[in-house]
C-alpha cells in the first residue's frame, strides 16, 4: 500500500500525495516515488499541474461501484483498468488486479465511478445585470471539470472568438477545462432582448453567418427567440452542408415547425413551446405560453402528439432543470461552495433569490405547478423512446454555478422519476451520442476514453452522494475535484 508519508525525489510529498489526500482517495501501487505526476503532465502548463492528482501509464481503479453510462443496474466491486487515456479492462475486481511498472491503484471502496458527464446547455458567460453577459474564460472551464463535467456544448455563445480560444487553452494544456463543442453566435431575428446578439433578417444572411463561423472553427449553432422560419431553414439547411447541427431555445416557431425545418435540438424541456398557445401566429412570438403549460395535460393527447412527432423526426430534447427550479420556492438553498464561488460584489443579490424560503417570488409564483408538470414532460418524452439531453444554462439569476449545477442536474433527474444510472445515462451516453461522440466517450467501455468521475458514498442509494467528487478523470489523468472548485473561489461573474 502506496502511504502518504513516501517521499517524492526531492525529499517532499509528490504532488499527487497530497492532491489524493485531499480529495480522500487511497492509492496503492508500484509507480515510483514522485512518478504519479510525471507521464504526461509535462505537456500541461506548471499552473495546470498542480490540479493533476494522479497519472500514470496504467491506472486500476479497484473494487468500486460502476455505474457504466449504459442505464444497467449498477455493479458492485470492480476494477476499472487505463492505460494512457483508455480504459483497457472492465472486470469484477477478483484476485489481484496485477502490477507492472508504473501501476498506480486507486482505493475505489465506498465510492461509485460513473462517465465524465456530458451536457450540453453549458455556457461560458454568466449574468452581470442590465441584460449583460460577462465572458467567464477563468473560472468556468475549471468548475466544469471539477465537478465532473468532461465534455459540453456551449449552447449559446456571447463571445465565440474567446470560447474558441479557450478550447485551443485547454487543449494545449494552458488550463484545466473539459472537451468544448464551440457553438456560433446565436441565429437571432430583429429586436432580440440582448443587443449583444445577432440581427439576422434574411435566408442570405443566415447562410453567411453560418459559414462565417464555420470557417473558424465552430461546431454547431443555436436559434433563438425570434427567428423566423425562412431564415431558421437557409441557417439548418447551410449547417446541415457543412456537417453542423442546430438546436433552438424558441418562441416565434413552434416545436413542430421546428422539427420540419430540420432542427436537431430543442432546449429548456417543453418550456419554449408554443405549440398550444390559441391563436398563435407565424413567426411571432405569443403571449399566453406559460398559461398554456399550465392547462397541459402531459399524458393527454396534444402534448404526445407534438413529442411523438419529434420523436419521428429524430429531435432531441435538452433538460435544465437547474436554471427553473429556484424560481418554484420550496427549494433547496444553494450549496455554500457554490454560492462562495460568486465574486462578492454579485454575491448579495444571489443569495437572496436562493434564501426565498418556502415562497416563491411573486412574480414566479406559477413555478410552483410549472416545474413538476415540466418534470413530467421529460419523463414522457424519455419513455416513449425520445432522445433527453441534459444542461444547466449557467444563466437565470445568476444562481446556476457551472460544476455545482451539473451535479445538481443528477439530482434533479432522480426528482423527475429516473433512477440514478438512467440519470447517469441521460448526462453521459445521451449527450455522447447527439455530439457522435459516442465512440470515445459517455460510456465506461474498454476501448473508450478514460473520463470518469469517483465519488465518495453511493447516489443510487442517496443521489446526494453525487455531490462527493474526489477525481475527475479526463483521458486517464486524474484532477483534484476540491483543488480545482478552491482555485476560482470569488471569482464567477469578473473572471
Amino acid at each position: 500500500m502506496r502511504r502518504a508519508a513516501e517521499r517524492s525525489r526531492s525529499g517532499r510529498p509528490g504532488p499527487a500525495l497530497a492532491a489524493v489526500a485531499v480529495a480522500g482517495a487511497v492509492l496503492a501501487g508500484v509507480a515510483t516515488p514522485g512518478s504519479l505526476v510525471a507521464q504526461r503532465a509535462e505537456a500541461y502548463a506548471n499552473s495546470v499541474r498542480a490540479f493533476i492528482a494522479v497519472d500514470a501509464p496504467r491506472v486500476v481503479i479497484e473494487g468500486v461501484r460502476l455505474v457504466d453510462g449504459t442505464g444497467a443496474p449498477a455493479r458492485d466491486d470492480m476494477r476499472v483498468v487505463i492505460e494512457g487515456e483508455r480504459i483497457v479492462a472492465v472486470e469484477s475486481a477478483e484476485g489481484e488486479p496485477g502490477a507492472a511498472p508504473g501501476t498506480v491503484i486507486v482505493d475505489g471502496a465506498g465510492r461509485t465511478l460513473t462517465p465524465g458527464w456530458v451536457m450540453v446547455h453549458e455556457h461560458m458567460f454568466y449574468p452581470s445585470g442590465q441584460r449583460r453577459y460577462n465572458t467567464n474564460e477563468v473560472s468556468f472551464p475549471p468548475l466544469y471539470l471539477a465537478g465532473g463535467t468532461t465534455t459540453i456544448r456551449t449552447g449559446g455563445s456571447m463571445d465565440p472568438y474567446t470560447d474558441l480560444r479557450i478550447r485551443q487553452r485547454i487543449e494545449a494544456g494552458e488550463q484545466p477545462g473539459p472537451r468544448m463543442d464551440v457553438t456560433g453566435p446565436y441565429l437571432e431575428g430583429a429586436g432580440g432582448f440582448v443587443l449583444g446578439l445577432p440581427e439576422l433578417r434574411t435566408p442570405e444572411e443566415a447562410r453567411d453567418h453560418v459559414n462565417f463561423w464555420m470557417d473558424r472553427g465552430v461546431d454547431s449553432f443555436k436559434a433563438y427567440n425570434l427567428i423566423d422560419r425562412a431564415t431558421l431553414a437557409a441557417a439548418v439547411e447551410a449547417a446541415h452542408a457543412r456537417g453542423a447541427r442546430v438546436t433552438a431555445h424558441l418562441c416565434s416557431i413552434t416545436y413542430r415547425e421546428a422539427a420540419d425545418l430540420g432542427v436537431d435540438n430543442l432546449e429548456h424541456g417543453f418550456l419554449a413551446a408554443t405549440d398550444w398557445v390559441e391563436d398563435k401566429r407565424p413567426d411571432e412570438c405569443p403571449r399566453g405560453a406559460t398559461q398554456s403549460y399550465l392547462d397541459l395535460d402531459p399524458d393527454g393527447p396534444a402534448f404526445l402528439d407534438v413529442a411523438d412527432h419529434l420523436i419521428e423526426r429524430g429531435v432531441a430534447i435538452t433538460s435544465t432543470l437547474t436554471v427553473f427550479e429556484r424560481r418554484a420556492g420550496s427549494r433547496p438553498a444553494m450549496r455554500e461552495g457554490a454560492l462562495a464561488a460568486i465574486a462578492e460584489p454579485l454575491r448579495g443579490g444571489v443569495a437572496r433569490v436562493s434564501e426565498r424560503g418556502a415562497e416563491p417570488a411573486p412574480d414566479f409564483s406559477v413555478w410552483s405547478g410549472l416545474l413538476p408538470k415540466a418534470m413530467r414532460m421529460e419523463k414522457v418524452f424519455h419513455d416513449r423512446g425520445g432522445l433527453l439531453l441534459a444542461g444547466t444554462d449557467p444563466t437565470g439569476a445568476g444562481d446556476v454555478i457551472p460544476g455545482y449545477a451539473n451535479l445538481r442536474t443528477l439530482e434533479l433527474l432522480v426528482e423527475t422519476g429516473f433512477a440514478f444510472e438512467e440519470a447517469v445515462r441521460i448526462a453521459t451516453y445521451n449527450g455522447a451520442l447527439y455530439l457522435e461522440r459516442e465512440a470515445d466517450v459517455g460510456t465506461i467501455e474498454v476501448g473508450k476514453l478514460a473520463d470518469l468521475v469517483l465519488m465518495a458514498g453511493d447516489p443510487t442509494a442517496d443521489v446526494a452522494d453525487v455531490r462527493n467528487v474526489e477525481l475527475v478523470f479526463k483521458g486517464g489523468i486524474g484532477w483534484d475535484s476540491a483543488a480545482l472548485f478552491a482555485s476560482v473561489r470569488g471569482t464567477v461573474g469578473i473572471r
